[in-house]
């Protein structure tokens, strides 16, 4: 579903939204405020504290913000705040290092990562609620203790493993070195904005261990940070931790702010771009003003309004009307020295940069000069505030605690959500219209286009190791405590009560599953039908993604515009799609327009009219998005790795989008079919979590669903499964930087009584941060940013991968070690250490399944979905904990065999095939960008 993105910036992102606006439906009424009694304080050493006491569920959010980002960096060290929050994870003067990953995750921790802005860096973990104290242990010996054990090879690693990342995230994501360039060309050479976060290359590489204790020592004290925690706790003990743990650690030198002026844009800027892509993308950008000043909060009501999803100015003229664009977006990004206006329009095939420019340009101008309308404006305020309050659902990662640092920083009061809502709700189309007229000038934007082409990259390989004598030790910052040395033993084990839903059906067989929780005015919904890609004809791959997209079309009582137009200005989203074993339509409300929102989904649903002129715009819609598709090397990898496991007669070979002969075949009678056949009340559930009773929705269900006609569910038969004798897959993509890899065989079905042990094996394999897999290859070796493996559990059986992007050069090593840690788990029982941590972080992070309403709703789709009992999570608790050394031991034997293993490589053919031949697999089978075996004539 596509929520505008509320963190930084906090309301003013427009990420695509789900709707337009017509005049037919009624204007929301404004959602209460919610109260967020929080409470500040600052410690004598300069920490500000903010606690937020929420019982909700046995779990505590802890997130520490630092002061401090690229704004801070040194000239000649792009990239270094970045490269510091990785340093941060190291070993620590108490902490070895990747201890501190393996006790967390064993505690049960969940949303456990960093991450750098521009302005600040934050570091957080969600816990349960008796092992808060193992967090603050962790985060204060990070703060009072890293440079005590700070050395050459931790950094060494983490710059092999950063440089992996902007590979990773920038050099090989579609367009990443185009939105790179924006940035350097919107700000002047020099200011911390003008480059990526993640830097060059060279001053990644450059960056020297010296470097990194000046950047710890003038901003890693307390008094440049706040630290926020959340959730299930005792204010007062919790102050009393906080001290015990941050209260004697020495504050650092006081923190001067950068002072930097932004030049204006006077006159226009052009760049182009070239990036392994198929379909050029123009952008555009302005300078704007800074977080929280006048005209940032209008601007992101602009951007709503120019680029939010389908209701959007740009979606109506240049996708749904003119068809020259695949997509549009855009976005206010605030920050704290300037902010950026951007808006980003990928070419349909066949149309060009400077048709899209001149559309782009027409829709800007009738903006400015007549502004928007006041419907326009109160659908875009609608939409910013159900995300909003959507965001504030979730304790940890980018949820409740994240906003209140947000706020903290950029105004200096957690509780300015009351004020953040105010300002939004005062804003009128004069204002935006003013907004839009003194920023978005055409003589002040930078123009960026990404064309198809080969990219410039600087990728300097890394130096040898040079041998330096020891370094002196480095003089503690904080008195030695041998205390801190031991981890804090956890509190007693919560009572934890999951939530199991309550299950209703209505007379045509359609079942219904409630959850209540008022904690917010929201309501979430998913209608959810148990046929799926797997439901495909074969010569029709893609058939139930093109069914599930063509509902928001068009009914027998409202146009796709007026579909799109009566969500939004409800301020709802709305979303359609199918996986393999479902097709689903999402619903996000208020509680005060859930039920006006769900009529609409009841229509799509029960009545679509599959209306030939949409279907064409749909039909070139998919084409479009399956070129987009081909630009994505992980992407490619797992069609390949789809494609090699079930063999082409079987409709799980195939992504979503199914393939080209496949769109342009597919006829409305097709569509209509699968319809007829798949979407009967008897295959479908009404999954209902948040602010709304039983007895409402059984009111509201039988309202909008009861008069579905009854009809048998669909009966399936699955494919018979035939995969490739290759052992080796590749797929060529000349002048890629890395290797998209999966490592892939057949797993069990999702309703596998092997499922508690296998969970359990994965996690120790590649399934946690701190499994063997990422031990070795991001950790040890620096090959990647970051490997994991998992099992997809479908209804039938299903891939089990790893997967990873690595250095090119690496590619043989990487697949070696793959295999390795494979076999290893075949052939070595656990130790109990393993067992415990693994065991126990499927088993205490059971409870962050059920944060959201989105999350309970997705738990209990999925016992109606998989056939599983009423209280399979319950019972799941107990199955984990009784998993023993012997059980993962017998699982990966009879699962995983090295022997056996599919390679799929995807990368450039001529650098990375030597490698991959050493390993005896095999001749290689070589696939195209669709996953597809090419004719041995193209090869």
């Amino acid at each position: 579903m596509n929520i505008p993105t509320l963190m930084v910036p906090l309301m003013l992102a427009a990420a695509p939204a789900a709707g337009q606006a017509q005049d037919q439906p009624p204007a929301p009424a404004s959602a209460p405020i919610p109260s967020i009694a929080f409470e500040k304080t600052v410690l004598p050493n300069g920490l500000q504290l903010i606690l937020v006491e929420d019982k909700r569920l046995p779990i505590v959010a802890v997130n520490l913000w630092y002061h401090v980002g690229p704004a801070n960096e040194a000239p000649g060290l792009t990239g270094f705040a970045h490269l510091f929050e990785h340093m941060m994870f190291a070993a620590t003067g108490h902490i070895p290092r990747g201890e501190a990953d393996r006790l967390l995750e064993g505690a049960g921790a969940t949303d456990s990562n960093g991450g750098t802005g521009f302005d600040s860096t934050s570091y957080y973990d969600t816990v349960p609620s008796n092992q808060l104290e193992l967090a603050l242990w962790v985060h204060a010996d990070r703060m009072g203790f890293l440079l005590d054990v700070l050395d050459q090879q931790a950094l060494s690693n983490q710059q092999d493993v950063v440089r992996n990342e902007r590979r990773q995230t920038t050099e090989g994501e579609p367009y990443g070195l185009v939105e790179e360039a924006l940035l350097q060309t919107l700000f002047p050479k020099g200011h911390p904005y003008a480059a990526s976060i993640i830097g060059s290359h060279a001053d990644i590489q450059g960056a020297r261990l010296e470097n990194v204790r000046e950047f710890f020592t003038n901003y890693y004290g307390p008094n440049n940070a706040s630290l926020v925690i959340a959730g299930d706790i005792d204010k007062g003990k919790t102050r009393e931790l906080v001290m015990r743990y941050f209260g004697g650690l020495r504050r650092g030198p006081d923190v001067v702010r950068p002072k930097v002026v932004t030049p204006p844009i006077t006159a226009e800027r052009r760049v182009v771009v070239r990036d392994r892509v198929e379909l050029p993308r123009v952008f555009m950008g302005w300078l704007t003003p800074a977080a929280y000043q006048a005209g940032d909060a209008e601007l992101a009501v602009a951007a709503t309004i120019l680029g939010g999803g389908k209701s959007s100015r740009l979606y109506k003229a240049l996708v749904y009307e003119r068809q020259i664009a695949q997509d549009v977006s855009s976005t206010q990004t605030s920050l704290a020295l300037s902010s950026t206006f951007v808006v980003d329009v990928t070419a349909r095939a066949g149309h060009t940069p400077q048709e899209l420019e001149a559309a782009i340009d027409a829709e800007l101008e009738r903006l400015r000069k007549d502004g928007p309308s006041e419907r326009e404006v109160e659908r875009a305020r609608n939409s910013l505030e159900t995300a909003l309050l959507a965001s504030l659902e979730k304790l940890g990662g980018d949820g409740l605690a994240e906003q209140l640092n947000h706020y903290n920083l950029y105004t200096g009061d957690p509780g300015y959500l009351a004020k953040d809502l105010a300002r939004l709700r005062r804003i009128d189309a004069a204002a935006v219209q003013r907004a839009v007229q003194t920023w978005l000038k055409p003589e002040a934007r930078a123009m960026v286009t990404g064309l198809p082409g080969k990219p410039k990259i600087d990728d300097p390989r890394a130096p040898k190791p040079v041998k330096t004598a020891p370094q002196s030790a480095q003089a503690a910052l904080n008195e030695a405590e041998p205390w801190r040395a031991t981890p804090p033993v956890a509190g007693p084990t919560p009572k934890v009560t999951l939530p199991r839903g309550e299950t209703f059906k209505l007379a045509n067989g359609l079942t219904v599953i409630h959850h209540h929780n008022p904690a917010l005015p929201l309501v979430s919904s998913q209608l959810v039908l148990k046929s799926g890609g797997a439901a495909n004809p074969v010569d029709l791959p893609g058939l139930a993604g093109f069914t599930a997209q063509m509902l928001e079309e068009g009914t027998a009582t409202r146009s796709a515009p007026q579909i799109a137009d009566e969500v939004a200005q409800l301020g709802a989203f709305m979303d359609t799609g199918s996986s393999d074993d479902v097709s689903t339509v999402s619903l996000l409300a208020l509680r005060a327009t859930f039920a006006r929102a769900l009529e609409v989904v009841a229509d799509i649903v029960q009545h679509p009219s599959f209306p030939a002129a949409e279907i064409e715009r749909q039909r070139q819609d998919r084409l479009g998005s399956l070129t987009q598709q081909r630009d994505d090397p992980e992407t490619v990898a797992a069609l390949a790795a789809a494609g090699a496991l079930f063999g082409s007669a079987h409709p799980k070979a195939y992504g979503q989008l199914g393939l080209e002969p496949a769109i342009r075949a597919t006829t409305r009678e097709d569509i209509a079919g699968f319809w007829k056949r798949h979407y009967v009340p008897s295959n479908a559930a009404l999954v209902v979590t948040g602010d709304i009773t039983r007895a409402e929705l059984q009111a509201l269900a039988e309202a909008q669903f009861g008069a579905w006609p009854a009809a048998d569910a669909p009966e399936v038969k699955p494919a018979e499964t035939r995969p490739t004798p290759a052992r080796l897959v590749l797929v060529d993509q000349p002048d890629a930087g890395q290797t998209a890899l999966q490592v892939a065989c057949m797993g069990p079905s999702r309703d596998t009584p092997d499922f508690p042990a296998l969970q359990v094996m994965n996690g120790v394999l590649g399934g946690m941060f701190s499994s063997r897999l990422n031990n070795n290859l991001r950790e040890t070796k620096g090959y990647t940013y970051g490997i994991y493996s998992h099992f997809d559990y479908d209804r039938t059986p299903a891939p089990f991968s790893v997967e990873a992007s690595v250095q090119q050069d690496a590619t043989g090593a990487s697949v070696r070690e793959i295999l390795r840690e494979i076999a290893a788990m075949r052939e070595q029982p656990l130790s109990q250490a393993e067992l415990d941590a693994a065991r126990n972080a499927q088993l205490l992070s059971l409870p962050g399944q059920f944060e959201t309403n989105a999350d309970i709703g997705a738990s209990l789709t999925e016992l109606f979905v998989y056939g599983l009992a009423p209280d399979y999570y319950d019972e799941l608790a107990r199955r984990l904990a009784k998993v023993g050394v012997e059980d993962v031991q017998d699982v990966a034997r009879r699962y995983l065999d090295p022997d056996k293993m599919t390679v799929v490589a995807v990368g450039e053919r001529r650098k990375i095939l030597p490698q991959l031949q050493k390993l005896g697999l095999g001749p290689p089978e070589i696939r195209d960008d669709d996953g597809q075996v090419m004719d041995k004539k193209q090869h």
